[in-house]
């Protein structure tokens, strides 16, 4: 009975042996001491993008849902586009106009309009023949005292008259054929240019009112469902784009010199490719005592420094939130 307390002891003893063959260098690693020393730890944070319409309005269409997939350039929602729809319209009929007033000053009159004043032309001279030939005989006949004073001077302002309306019609046909001012050109240039801008801002307005997905992406999130009023500027769905993920990993004191923006860190997670590299973005100026997520018990009493960065060359993308170890950088120059 004396021997019991002796074999207990050394049953104990037989398993810390096999516990520490097994797990020793797990719970090295986890209060600090194993190889997690040799690797900066850290985990993939995603960069979620806010899709909101700028203009207020009710919600017709949503045909995402949470937790969904979006392809780039797959709808994700729509609001009521009658008033927006409206204002394309009115911006195009005025940049129709402006474009047609425009022309119109480039060509001069049209060719019916210069028809018209040619026949009226035509018709003068015609007249303009006939009282000449009356004026000269009117002249002959006063010489010979044949007629009067008074129907010589008629046919002599009838000539007068008929030479100033040929004359008239003649330089309106000219002016015709000729285009607008350079200055009134301009400005119906000008005028067109203006039009076509509010025609593109009506147009934006539209789309914005009918967003798809900038690229392919995990909807993380909706905010309102058909139906609902949504006000300017509220998010109507949230995206997780795929490749827009940085790694976020914490550098001790004595290393945090050599982590500098535009230097390349290699990188591996569970059940990823090897080779895996990225590129430091962001170097945080202060030091805090423990990450977010404990990573290890010795991590507590150490300064440790927050740094991002971004993925490069991805076959597949990263899940946000998925534990990652970064390699050591090299020497500090």
């Amino acid at each position: 009975m004396k021997r019991a307390p002796f074999v207990v002891i050394a049953a104990l003893v037989a398993a810390a042996l096999v516990s520490y063959v097994v797990w020793g260098e797990r719970m090295l690693a986890f209060i600090g001491l194993g190889s997690d020393t040799s690797t900066y730890l850290g985990y993939v944070e995603g960069e979620t993008s806010l899709i909101a319409p700028p203009i207020a309005g009710r919600l017709l269409e949503r045909p995402v849902d949470r937790g969904g997939r979006v392809k780039k350039g797959d709808r994700l929602f729509v609001i009521d586009p009658v008033v927006a729809k409206a204002e394309v319209a009115r911006a195009e009929a005025a940049l129709a106009e402006a474009k047609a007033r425009y022309e119109n000053m480039l060509t001069g009159k049209r060719q019916e309009e210069q028809d018209v004043i040619r026949g009226q032309r035509r018709e003068v001279e015609a007249s303009l023949a006939l009282a000449e030939v009356e004026l000269k005989r009117q002249a002959q006949l006063l010489e010979r005292a044949y007629t009067t004073r008074q129907a010589y001077d008629q046919a002599d302002a009838q000539v007068r008259q008929l030479r100033s309306r040929a004359a008239s019609l003649a330089a309106q046909e000219k002016v015709g054929d000729l285009a607008a001012r350079p200055d009134e050109i301009d400005a119906a240039k000008a005028l067109v240019v203006q039009n076509q801008a509010n025609v593109d801002q009506a147009r934006k307005k539209l789309d914005d009112l009918m967003p798809v997905a900038p690229e392919d992406a995990l909807v993380e999130n909706t905010f309102f469902n058909v139906g609902e009023w949504v006000p300017a500027g509220s998010p109507v769905v949230s995206l997780l784009p795929d490749f827009r993920v940085k790694l976020r990993f914490f550098v001790p004191e004595e290393d945090v010199a050599r982590a500098r923006p535009g230097n390349e860190v290699s990188f591996t997670c569970d059940s990823c490719p090897s080779g895996l590299k990225a590129t430091i973005i962001y170097v945080s100026p202060r030091a805090e005592y423990t990450p977010p997520v404990i990573y290890s018990q010795s991590a507590r009493t150490k300064l440790v420094f927050l740094v991002e960065a971004r993925p490069t060359k991805l076959a597949t993308p990263l899940q946000p939130g998925l534990p990652v170890a970064v390699e050591p950088f090299g020497t500090a120059p």
